[in-house]
């Protein structure tokens, strides 16, 4: 197994408007987050967010506590969101072990104890290597403890928002968040555009309170979107694909239009839990 990680350090908004489209990319795209039988990472400056994949497919793969945590055990100080976006799967949480489907969520709290990911071998056999489960991971600080708990689209708070003739029908799966379950300063979910609709988060807002991470899949391989960031009025685009993530600062929108509908999640870390804590942009004054 591999474990590889890096450090994103935080940008000025005032440096970041003059970033080329290399630096933007360099500093906010995060293009890999699944090889084979390899965790991959990113520990970011925003809210000491971590954004990660895990890709178990021969062997199980402990969740080591990288040199930046400075910590004996990944979760010592930390929580954890899962979402499986792969083939079945399950996490080992100390003695504890959820079996995660397609598209299902984990909740780990902090405590000293390992996590570990392996594919589920139902026939005792290994599973099809083509479809290996695929856990997509935000990590934040923590400042307590609470439960570990799998919670699926049946738990969520579900908001159907847009409509097809604004390109932006969706349900918003509100599944890691503090109206389902109790945490420290996580929140996450998914959003599934419908058929037709290739907008999200429009119109535009920032919260200065939190960062935020996106994680974009079910957009075919030969499709792009077009993640758009920076200051209301000083908007930037990065280019991405099925399977990438991007982080968002607080000072940042976080929007997209793509050529094809897809789905993304969603990850917080900051101040608060509020999730309508929220400033606005009008459509038109956007620049």
């Amino acid at each position: 197994m591999t474990t590889n990680y890096e450090l994103r350090y935080a940008a000025h908004p005032d440096d970041a408007r003059r970033y080329d489209t290399a630096r933007l990319r360099r500093d906010f795209l995060i293009e890999r987050l699944f090889a084979a039988d390899e965790v991959n990472m990113v520990y970011s400056m925003y809210d000491r967010m971590v954004v990660g994949g895990v890709m178990p497919v021969t062997e199980e793969l402990p969740l080591e506590a990288i040199d930046p945590l400075k910590a004996p055990y990944f979760t010592s100080r930390r929580e954890i969101g899962i979402y499986n976006v792969g083939g079945a799967g399950r996490v080992m949480v100390g003695d504890e072990t959820f079996e995660l489907g397609y598209k299902e969520a984990l909740y780990i709290g902090r405590g000293d104890r390992e996590v570990r990911f392996a594919p589920s071998f139902p026939t005792g056999k290994p599973s099809d290597a083509a479809l290996p489960p695929k856990f997509y991971f935000n990590s934040a600080t923590a400042h307590t403890a609470f439960p570990c708990r799998k919670v699926t689209k049946q738990d969520a708070v579900v908001a159907h928002m847009g409509s097809l003739e604004m390109s932006n029908e969706r349900d918003i799966n509100k599944m890691l968040v503090n109206q389902v379950l109790p945490t420290c300063q996580l929140q996450m979910g998914m959003t599934e555009l419908a058929p037709g609709s290739v907008w999200n988060t429009m119109p535009a807002h920032t919260h200065a309170r939190r960062m935020e991470a996106y994680f974009y899949f079910e957009l075919p391989e030969d499709q792009a979107v077009c993640h758009f960031m920076g200051e209301p009025q000083e908007t930037r685009h990065i280019w991405m694909h099925n399977e990438q993530a991007v982080l968002s600062p607080e000072w940042s929108i976080h929007s997209a239009a793509a050529t094809h509908n897809y789905t993304f999640i969603w990850g917080m870390g900051g101040e608060n839990l509020d999730y309508s804590d929220q400033d606005f942009s009008q459509i038109c004054d956007l620049r």
